[in-house]
């Protein structure tokens, strides 16, 4: 068992200055996939190592996908290895062999997890889903439900689940989205408004958009050109503007 603390410094160097390095990689399969295991911050640092042993090793991980979508929770639009775990997470997600069910159970969770995150990380996970459905068609079932989420009495979808396949997603709507295009941010509103047309086959690149920050999203809204804003339809007369004004007998502007 080692510190939380040394786990983190570890793992944050293991894909990069360790297991190039060593001989056989693989037998770090158990301290990885124990780190995995341990949930938080840990399992998302854990992802880097386990991504080169399973792309380049050939390791087998049956419940790989589970554990990676109980990573899913309020936090993970918070922490600070934000960035590095929804690239991974985008990796993981590209294969056009995955079951429908399991790609729709992380859109659904992606999606309702979206209602309390902030705006920096709505402009990545937005676009983040409509790859998702760019790569997996089948769930678009999500967004063109005949009825949509008006003939739901109440949503199917169980967010407690575990096991993505008993989630219930596919049976669901995508009324979280549908949501966040009345958010108080135009930015975030337009971009979740995308889903209201028909998507692009060409994929939109997250790259840029990973490590977004609210202090660059305030950045660019003070240094937007404000529009001019006729207020008055008439030509301002007197002190306070109005028309027979008897401040205007007795007083000049000039």
């Amino acid at each position: 068992q080692l510190p939380t603390g040394l786990y983190k410094k570890v793992l944050v160097i293991l894909h990069d200055s360790i297991l190039p390095y060593m001989n056989e990689p693989t037998l770090m399969m158990d301290f990885l996939t124990v780190a995995y295991g341990i949930g938080g911050a840990i399992s998302l640092l854990a992802l880097n190592g386990l991504f080169i042993l399973i792309h380049q090793h050939n390791l087998e991980y049956p419940d790989f996908y589970k554990k990676l979508y109980n990573l899913l929770d309020p936090s993970i639009y918070h922490v600070k290895y934000r960035a590095r775990f929804f690239h991974l997470t985008d990796l993981f997600l590209s294969s056009s062999h995955l079951p429908a069910y399991l790609v729709a159970a992380f859109i659904k969770r992606l999606s309702r997890l979206a209602l309390t995150a902030p705006p920096e990380a709505l402009l990545m996970i937005i676009p983040f889903i409509c790859n998702l459905f760019r790569r997996h068609p089948a769930c678009r079932v999500l967004v063109h439900r005949p009825g949509g989420p008006a003939d739901m009495s109440e949503d199917p979808y169980v967010m407690e689940e575990e096991e993505p396949s008993k989630s219930r997603a596919l049976e669901s709507s995508l009324w979280e989205i549908q949501s966040l295009q009345n958010h108080y941010h135009p930015d975030v509103a337009k971009a979740a408004a995308v889903l209201n047309q028909s998507l692009s086959e060409m994929e939109d690149d997250i790259s840029g958009l990973l490590e977004l920050s609210a202090y660059e999203l305030f950045d660019k809204e003070v240094k937007k050109k404000a529009v001019d804003v006729p207020l008055e339809f008439e030509q301002v007369r007197g002190l306070f503007g109005k028309k027979n004004d008897i401040f205007a007998e007795h007083f000049s502007l000039d």
